[in-house]
């Protein structure tokens, strides 16, 4: 792997061994149950999304209801998304690639060859990422979102407002107040994903000279802090496994009623349509494929990239991708070119 990089590559194990109850996990791990690892860091992830962002919307939504004044604001869930983004993708974006939205990957299965089979894996293991964050935010909360339920039926208003965004399901759900003009409330979501996909797919772009790996994690967390702090009043999703899974939450805890009728369609289908938008746009304006300096990839974002590849290093010479780790100078090159393109088509 050092050949690839061109320079000097010290792997954990040669300075760390595993403890040995883990040894036969470590043996599997990168092989036969390596798609497993994936789909875990996905999962979590996601998890770490939703459970930052929806944990602060539910105490906003709480602090409205019971008048309790300083519990949350729009800012502080602009923020906490945000910092969810950070973490899920310093913690596992390294290990899965740091998709984290079934829309990026719908895109790149459709775009950049990836396996359809582990994209769908990748789906699924989001979306179950966000359902489990949200169920586990209402156990944390339940009391006091009971208190609150409690006080809008004394007040008469139960019914009116549970399933709004002003209500305890919509902190997990995504509703629309009553009387939103679904079109304009479309379009809320359709033009705000768009940016947020534009801002993914330059942070992705290897050959982008102003944003490193390490970087691109805060640029995309802004962009969704900016997205809520300029959007959401409307009704915005950003993100299908968060929308999908938060509503698959309220209707597990709420039933039928929680299912948020056109809206439930608009939100967890317009952020798959914005995204492969942003993408042809990008691939169109933005993306650099002629010879010159701004389209060569700088060394940080090469061992981001083959960053994968030591993850799917195994123990027989040979890469998950099949790239042999040869010495073989006459052919080094054209190895690692090909490389770089088969990891970064199949697995960032």
């Amino acid at each position: 792997m050092s050949n690839l990089l061109h320079s000097d590559v010290v792997h954990l194990k040669d300075v760390q061994q595993p403890l040995k109850i883990f040894t036969v996990w470590e043996r599997n791990r990168h092989r036969s149950l390596h798609w497993l690892v994936e789909c875990f860091a996905e999962f979590l992830g996601v998890f770490f999304y939703v459970y930052a962002g929806v944990g602060s919307q539910v105490v906003f939504v709480l602090g409205n209801i019971l008048k309790l004044d300083g519990l949350s604001s729009v800012f502080q869930i602009g923020a906490a998304y945000a910092s969810g983004i950070i973490l899920a993708i310093v913690i596992c974006g390294g290990t899965s690639g740091g998709h984290f939205n079934p829309c990026v990957t719908i895109a790149f299965m459709s775009f950049k060859g990836f396996p359809p089979l582990k994209g769908l894996r990748y789906i699924l293991a989001q979306i179950i990422g966000a359902y489990i964050a949200c169920l586990l935010i209402y156990a944390q909360y339940s009391d006091l979102i009971h208190l609150a339920e409690e006080g809008l039926e004394k007040a008469g208003v139960l019914d009116t407002i549970m399933f709004t965004p002003n209500g305890p399901a919509g902190a997990f759900g995504l509703y629309v107040l009553p009387g939103t003009n679904l079109v304009k409330a479309f379009l809320n979501e359709f033009i705000t994903d768009i940016m947020l996909a534009l801002v993914i797919f330059g942070c992705l772009d290897p050959t982008n000279p102003f944003t490193t790996p390490s970087f691109a994690t805060v640029v995309v967390a802004l962009a969704y802090a900016v997205a809520i702090w300029g959007y959401s009043v409307p009704g915005l999703a950003a993100n299908s496994a968060r929308d999908i899974g938060g509503r698959l939450a309220a209707l597990t805890i709420w039933g039928p009623k929680a299912a948020g009728g056109n809206w439930a369609a608009i939100t967890a289908l317009t952020n798959i349509l914005s995204t492969m938008v942003a993408f042809i746009i990008h691939e169109l304006f933005l993306a650099d494929y002629a010879r010159g300096k701004w389209s060569s990839i700088p060394r940080v974002q090469r061992e981001f990239i083959m960053l994968h590849a030591n993850h799917a290093h195994n123990t027989d010479g040979q890469t998950r991708t099949g790239m042999s780790t040869s010495s073989d100078t006459d052919s080094q090159r054209d190895k690692e070119k090909t490389g770089l393109r088969e990891i970064h088509n199949l697995s960032v």
